[in-house]
């Protein structure tokens, strides 16, 4: 199979990494081809801190990846997180040279490539420029401004913001891995991609991403991304203290969680225990399943509050900013017993568990259907979707070339137009003849 065939996303995250390979389907849905994933090593709350270790859970993930698929990883879009990401909100405008002509593509990009310019803090770098409205001649609230006509094209832009040298490590991390840096993409903005419906962004949703090293917030209202926030604690925050509180090493910590951990102290009996043994022939631990759940309520609570005061930033409180669709938990983090009740306590907002698998195909594994994938699987979408562009715009530069050569022919016009008409059918034909042989 040939690279243009397929999309790779990979993952980049504090408690693992996942390579994931997919290409898009007849029916517009993504199917997997192949997935590979290794312990994060060298990551810690979303930034690379051992390049060494991150190259080498990097390559493991890409290659299991390989061999689930036989396929070869060539270019990967790659999610960014950390605590040093932040978002701004900008307004800037272009003044167009020629008002009788319609506002076009071209003129959009020279607005973004504009915001691009602003100069940022030292040592900081734009990751994207999201336009969230226009404004053409003073016309408020369009979304779409393409086809119309003005002089004067403005908008307002939710600006996402990191570090350059977070950014420049974990592209060497994935030069030095052996592979293409195809993009760099925000993490909650893949999620959100992967888990939530155009109906819940339109309505007004928060994502709520709970990963290991850090829990990434998105929200959305009327269609557009309003604000992002990427709070430095996550899941692997919960185990250590369980491993504080109960004295017990991490690997056991993070199996209490998974096998008996509650996010509600409520429900647990006071007599039901857990036996751990002791280490080196030292006597069992019992924990009480009452202090297991007291202690990740605290720790859980404390990340929600720090997640519902950005949502509040963002202006929930205000009749025009309400987000109807509540909240949508994912990530590892989500599967958390009790997780959803305790969130529509604190918030007082609807709460569902986003699971990636509306975009998937039908014959995809359940297991990357679970939340712990969702940022991976987006990342994915984002590949695809960015592969589809350079395909889309290496197809019209063929057909301008071919355009320009028929014009060039000065045999008589009607069939030169039929010939030239013929082999672009017969070019895509036999590109469907290929994909069709490559797919039994």
């Amino acid at each position: 199979m040939e690279q243009g065939n397929y999309s790779v996303g990979l993952d980049i995250g504090t408690t693992k990494i996942v390579a994931i390979i997919g290409k898009e389907n007849e029916y517009g849905k993504i199917e997997i081809l192949g997935i590979g994933r290794s312990k994060s090593l060298g990551v810690h709350r979303g930034v690379v801190n051992n390049i060494t270790q991150t190259i080498k859970s990097i390559q493991q993930a890409v290659e299991e990846a390989e061999i689930n698929s036989g396929l070869k990883i060539g270019s990967v879009v790659v999610g960014i997180a950390g605590q040093h990401i932040r978002s701004l909100q900008h307004s800037d405008y272009i003044t167009r040279a020629d008002s009788e002509e319609v506002i076009n593509e071209d003129d959009l990009d020279r607005l973004c490539n504009q915001v691009y310019k602003l100069v940022m803090l030292p040592g900081e770098e734009i990751i994207h420029v999201l336009p969230q409205e226009y404004k053409v001649d003073g016309q408020a609230e369009i979304k779409e401004p393409i086809g119309m006509y003005g002089g004067r094209l403005e908008a307002n832009f939710h600006v996402v913001v990191g570090q350059v040298s977070s950014i420049k490590n974990v592209g060497r991390c994935i030069k030095s891995a052996g592979l293409d840096l195809g993009k760099i993409t925000l993490e909650p903005l893949a999620s959100s991609d992967a888990v939530l419906s155009q109906e819940e962004k339109e309505a007004g949703v928060a994502l709520i991403d709970i990963g290991g090293g850090t829990t990434d917030l998105a929200i959305f209202k009327d269609g557009i991304i309003r604000h992002t926030a990427v709070i430095p604690f996550g899941g692997g925050v919960i185990t250590e203290d369980i491993k504080e509180g109960c004295s017990i090493i991490e690997k056991q910590a993070e199996l209490l969680k998974i096998k008996f951990g509650s996010a509600w102290p409520g429900e647990n009996k006071d007599n039901e225990i857990v036996s751990i043994p002791g280490l080196r022939g030292r006597e069992p631990k019992e924990i009480t399943l009452k202090n297991l759940s007291k202690i990740i309520h605290a720790r859980v609570v404390e990340i929600i509050e720090q997640v519902y005061v950005e949502i509040k930033n963002y202006g929930h409180d205000e009749q025009k900013k309400k987000l109807i669709a509540g909240i949508v938990l994912t990530g590892g983090g989500s599967q958390l017993k009790h997780l959803k009740q305790l969130v529509e306590y604190i918030t007082g907002m609807d709460t569902r568990i986003g699971y990636p698998n509306e975009h998937l195909a039908g014959d995809s594994d359940d297991e990357v259907a679970s939340p712990l994938y969702a940022t991976a699987v987006g990342l994915l979408m984002n590949a695809v979707k960015n592969d589809r562009k350079d395909l889309v715009s290496h197809k019209q530069v063929e057909e301008q070339e071919e355009m320009v050569m028929v014009d060039h022919d000065q045999t008589a016009s009607t069939p030169t137009h039929k010939g030239e008409r013929k082999s672009v059918f017969d070019k895509w034909s036999e590109k469907l003849k290929d994909f069709l042989d490559n797919a039994e």
